[in-house]
């Protein structure tokens, strides 16, 4: 049983922290900090509602590296899961080695100027927090995180070696609204405005956003048309397997969802840089933000299911092979559970696993890691038993695009 610093009161903060006291053999004492206490104090009010379990809140800057370093000592967690926004992960990571606890998050660390999704900035604490005999663990959400661990379960269970492997991640889910994001609005459209970019052939190929698309039938969600993107789980899955050929990450979007953007992307409101509005300036995207509901507010109204999952094609017994692992999750379920929808769920519900794992010592180690480096057998038990079940397939032929 150890005591956790919970750092975000978002969706996936909310869910994360529902799930720990739901597991109180492992947690046994949660503490949530935000910028804004009100936002903690409802999840604390929802968790003691459902769960019988009591969360401490705080109210947290976590950009301010000195107040997070002393809310550390003064709470003195085993560890903490930063589920912030990405631009506060080196904050807190630097928080962390100096209070002496272990890391986990479920984003890479993103610069707010400009929209680079990539892991250099905190791979490059990798010797301190060896030195600290310190973990942080990069990327325990689902996509980046459950797809790693189904990527390293597929080596090392279903697959000699793997040539190609397609991240397929679906949002089948409708709000009934004409424009929203389903998780925090601001990086959503920049994620999804970035230009795309893929692995193949040993080199980055690299194109304009949403410029290739692919129809897929998606189990219990139906055909949709997914677009090829970029995602930072590819950067760390080219390292550490190497003789993976080719690597995509397709993701779907809905034709108006699309329509709204390109609209918006017209009018100027998805720029990241400064412009001057009535003598102060304002971030575009961040005004924009403020306009659109607040994803943690979506989940009385979100109907449907998200697939999301993994297919990989390689070598097994000196034959060819293609596998799919899948989990499909129901947005109505995941609200009845935890109060949010099945994006903050799928997200959240990782992280709280790979916390588990940390503090039960089942992945332990000095250093920064990423998902697709610690044995997956734990997670992908956990992740059956704790809401969020995969399946095997395997398939006739890869696929055909």
């Amino acid at each position: 049983m150890s005591r956790v610093l919970v750092i975000g009161a978002g969706g996936v903060g909310s869910v994360a922290v529902h799930k720990m006291a739901m597991n109180p053999s492992v947690f046994s004492s949660i503490v949530l900090a935000s910028r804004g206490k009100p936002k903690c104090d409802a999840i604390a009010a929802s968790v003691l509602q459902r769960t019988g379990v009591t969360v401490e809140t705080a109210a947290l800057d976590a950009d301010d590296i000195a107040a997070t370093t002393a809310l550390i000592q003064a709470v003195k967690p085993k560890m903490v899961v930063n589920l912030a926004l990405p631009y506060q992960d080196l904050s807190i990571m630097e928080a962390c080695l100096a209070a002496g606890v272990h890391y986990l998050d479920t984003a890479n660390y993103e610069p707010r100027d400009e929209a680079r999704f990539e892991y250099s900035w905190q791979w490059a604490y990798q010797d301190r927090f060896t030195a600290a005999g310190l973990m942080a663990v990069l990327g325990c959400g689902f996509d980046p995180g459950a797809t790693s661990v189904f990527t390293a379960y597929t080596k090392k269970h279903l697959l000699d070696r793997i040539d190609t492997l397609d991240i397929l991640d679906c949002n089948g889910g409708d709000t009934g609204l004409p424009f929203a994001t389903n998780f925090n609005p601001e990086i959503n459209i920049r994620e999804v405005t970035a230009p795309s970019r893929h692995w193949e052939g040993g080199q980055w190929v690299e194109g304009p956003a949403l410029s290739q698309k692919q129809s897929f039938d998606f189990d219990q969600v139906g055909p949709r048309n997914m677009y090829l993107m970029y995602h930072e789980e590819l950067e760390s899955l080219v390292k550490f397997y190497p003789e993976i050929q080719r690597i995509r990450f397709w993701m779907t979007f809905g034709d108006s969802y699309l329509k709204h953007l390109d609209v918006l992307q017209n009018v100027g409101l998805t720029r990241i840089d400064p412009v001057m509005f009535e003598g102060r300036e304002i971030i575009p995207l961040q005004f924009l933000k403020a306009l659109l509901p607040e994803p943690s507010s979506l989940g009385p109204l979100t109907r449907g299911k998200t697939n999301i999952g993994t297919i990989a094609t390689g070598e097994k017994n000196g034959g060819k092979k293609s596998v799919y692992i899948n989990n499909i999750c129901d947005h109505e379920a995941a609200y009845a559970e935890t109060g949010n929808q099945a994006v903050s769920y799928t997200t959240g519900v990782p992280a709280m696993i790979g916390a588990a794992l940390m503090i039960t010592g089942q992945w332990n180690g000095a250093g920064v890691y990423n998902m697709e480096q610690l044995d997956p057998d734990p997670f992908m038990d956990m992740l059956n038993r704790q809401g969020l079940p995969w399946t095997v397939h395997d398939l006739d032929a890869p696929l055909a695009f």
